[in-house]
C-alpha cells in the first residue's frame, strides 16, 4: 500500500515538473495582452490620462501620460512575445507601485486591502516574471537556443596579427 501511495506521488511530482511552464507562459500572456490593450487605450487618449494624473497631483502629468502609456503597450507587447520579459517587467511593476500609491492610496485601510487590489496581483505577477523569466515557450528562450547551436557549430579561432613583424 505504501509502495502504491509513493509511486502515485512520484508520478504527480513528474507530472508537475512537465507541466511546470504552464505557470509563467499563462501569467506572461495575460498581462501581455492585458497591457498592451490598456496601454493602447492609454495612447489614443493621452489628454484624459493626463487630466487623469493632474487630479492626482502626479508630476509633469503629460510626460508622466506619455511614460506610461508607452510602457503598458511596448512593455505588454514585450511580455506577449516573451523577448526581455524580464526586463520588461521591471518598468510595468514599478508602474503599479505608483498607481497603488497614488490612485489607490485612500482605498488602503489594511494589508487585505492592499492584496485585493487588482494591481498588487499584476506587481507580484511582474516580479515573478523578473524572477523566472518568460518561459519555454518565449522568443527569449528561442532566441538563447538559435545562439547556443550557432556557438556550437562555429569554430573557435583566434584573430591573426594584422601586422608581420619588421624584419
Amino acid at each position: 500500500m505504501l509502495t502504491i501511495i509513493k509511486s502515485s506521488f512520484d508520478r504527480l511530482r513528474t507530472l508537475g515538473d512537465k507541466a511546470s511552464f504552464i505557470g509563467p507562459t499563462l501569467a506572461r500572456l495575460t498581462l501581455g495582452v492585458l497591457f498592451v490593450g490598456t496601454g493602447w487605450g492609454k495612447l489614443h487618449s493621452l489628454p484624459d490620462l493626463t487630466q487623469f494624473f493632474t487630479d492626482l497631483h502626479i508630476p509633469a502629468p503629460g510626460f508622466q501620460a506619455r511614460v506610461v502609456a508607452g510602457t503598458e503597450f511596448l512593455g505588454g507587447l514585450m511580455l506577449l512575445l516573451g523577448l526581455g520579459a524580464r526586463l520588461a517587467s521591471l518598468p510595468l511593476a514599478v508602474t503599479m507601485v505608483v498607481a497603488i500609491l497614488t490612485a489607490k492610496r485612500a482605498e488602503i485601510d489594511g494589508v487585505s486591502a492592499l492584496f485585493g487590489f487588482e494591481e498588487w496581483s499584476y506587481l507580484v505577477m511582474f516580479l515573478w516574471i523578473a524572477v523566472a523569466g518568460s518561459g519555454p515557450l518565449s522568443l527569449d528562450r528561442l532566441i538563447g537556443v538559435v545562439r547556443r547551436r550557432l556557438a556550437e557549430r562555429a569554430p573557435v579561432s583566434l584573430p591573426k596579427p594584422l601586422l608581420r613583424p619588421l624584419a
